[in-house]
């Protein structure tokens, strides 16, 4: 009988906790940061070193947007009686949750309060992860080539020449924002991969190895490092996994905590980011996206995306693989001042015909470059190699190589890699809405800054 009554308890406890949980999120763009408790003279109070170093060895200034959002004004937008999310420096806002819209317009009457705008609504169907895939942990072993069958992936724009060269990633950070990575943490192929650790911005509770292969797939096509069964294009550099998608729902809020993930990833050093990320229709079809609206700023995705080079990092992105519906076009943030926008293409360099095209709304060439993403190599969830589709793809593939080009030309800045990067492309004298400038060849793009630093 007690153990009847102690599991109705737990019964009931459990569906209160369910009902008591908040089904409303809610962004509040703040006016100012004029509350600051932080000075830009004292910017190792707010900044890590390596972020400063970053900035200072690019010679970027250190402005309002590096700032926190003010705690004066957070802590009293919490007293309104909400939970704070998630908070955004670079753009100035805090991302809230309740199930009073009451509180949402006693918060819009705080005069520090520019303007507040719902981006989530709770699902009807279940959110929480899948049980774990069963391991194999039995991948195919290539005798004849140390990449495996990942060989022709990183030849196409050669940067196994850099590899060789001795430019695969090391002392450089990746921070790979995702939707999960099922399994990377069981995966024995995998268990040499610096994973310098991990966060979760959907759920902080959640087991991120358990969520979505997808992470799993893109990070094998930058970091395997495992001869003869795959080698990523950067395998030897270091790895922060981050998770903002959420697989159960298609809401604005995924673009706060991508936001936050991106200012992370600034606050512990990250050199370069892969997105393979985009989003332009939603559960809410009232905010879905305009051809017009593609214009580097409308997004918050986008705003966040065109600060990632003054901060002095490298973002590279997917196109989006919408080039066979009625969307077509490039996806947020692939239409970001200053990143680099990836298309797909299969083996043999024919496009993909699902990958998005550009251009922006404002004219700029998008995409910016090709590599494979039709047939791309990738490691699976039971732990050996199979082929996946998509622009999903493609951008690790050239994340990798891109790191390593940054390694190799360490005195240049993120605009200058990003656009060595494009001038190394095939179709550089006459890029396009499809192609943009083409397959980058990162050994040309590589003598060139030899050439120049040699003069």
């Amino acid at each position: 009988m007690k153990r009847m009554i102690l599991l109705l308890t737990c019964a009931f406890a459990v569906l209160t906790a369910g009902a008591q949980q908040d089904t409303l999120k809610y962004r509040i763009s703040l006016k100012d940061k004029a509350a600051t408790e932080y000075s830009l003279d004292r910017p190792e109070e707010f900044l890590s070193p390596k972020a400063i170093e970053r900035r200072s060895k690019q010679h970027l200034p250190i402005d309002s947007t590096d700032l926190p959002v003010c705690r004066k004004y957070v802590d009293e937008i919490r007293r309104q009686g909400v939970n704070v999310v998630v908070t955004g420096k670079w753009d100035n806002f805090v991302t809230v949750s309740c199930n009073d819209t009451a509180l949402i317009g006693r918060i819009l009457s705080l005069p520090f309060v520019r303007m507040a705008e719902k981006v989530w609504t709770a699902p009807k169907g279940p959110s929480f992860s899948e049980r774990r895939d069963s391991l194999v942990n039995r991948p195919t072993v290539y005798r004849d080539s140390i990449y495996g069958a990942a060989i022709t992936q990183i030849q196409m724009s050669r940067g196994d020449k850099l590899h060789q060269a001795g430019f695969r990633g090391q002392g450089m950070t990746i921070a790979v924002i995702d939707a999960g990575y099922h399994n990377v943490d069981s995966i024995t192929a995998m268990q040499n991969i610096r994973i310098l650790g991990v966060k979760d911005f959907v759920n902080p509770a959640a087991d991120i190895y358990a969520e979505s292969s997808h992470g799993l797939s893109v990070l094998s096509c930058i970091g395997m490092n495992r001869p003869n069964v795959m080698i990523g294009t950067a395998p030897e550099a270091s790895f922060w996994l981050l998770r903002s998608e959420d697989e159960y729902s298609e809401h604005l809020v995924e673009q706060d905590y991508w936001a936050a993930a991106v200012e992370f990833a600034d606050s512990v050093g990250v050199d370069v980011i892969n997105t393979s990320l985009g989003y332009y229709s939603f559960d809410d079809p009232s905010k879905n996206y305009r051809f017009r609206d593609l214009d580097g700023h409308y997004s918050l995705m986008s705003r966040q995306a065109s600060r990632v080079a003054d901060k002095g990092m490298i973002l590279v992105c997917s196109a989006g693989n919408s080039g066979q519906g009625s969307w077509k076009k490039i996806t947020p943030p692939g239409d970001a001042d200053n990143v680099l926008t990836v298309g797909a293409i299969d083996k043999k360099a024919l496009l993909a015909p699902f990958s998005s095209i550009g251009n922006t709304a404002d004219g700029r060439v998008k995409p910016d470059v090709m590599a494979v993403g039709l047939g791309a190599d990738v490691i699976r969830t039971d732990g050996n190699q199979g082929r996946a589709n998509g622009t999903s793809f493609s951008s690790p593939i050239m994340c990798g190589m891109v790191t390593c080009l940054w390694q190799a030309c360490p005195t240049l800045t993120a605009k200058e890699v990003i656009e060595l990067v494009r001038r190394s492309g095939d179709r550089v004298d006459f890029p396009d809405n499809i192609y943009g400038y083409g397959v980058p060849d990162m050994w040309k793009a590589y003598q060139e800054y030899q050439a120049t630093v040699s003069r």
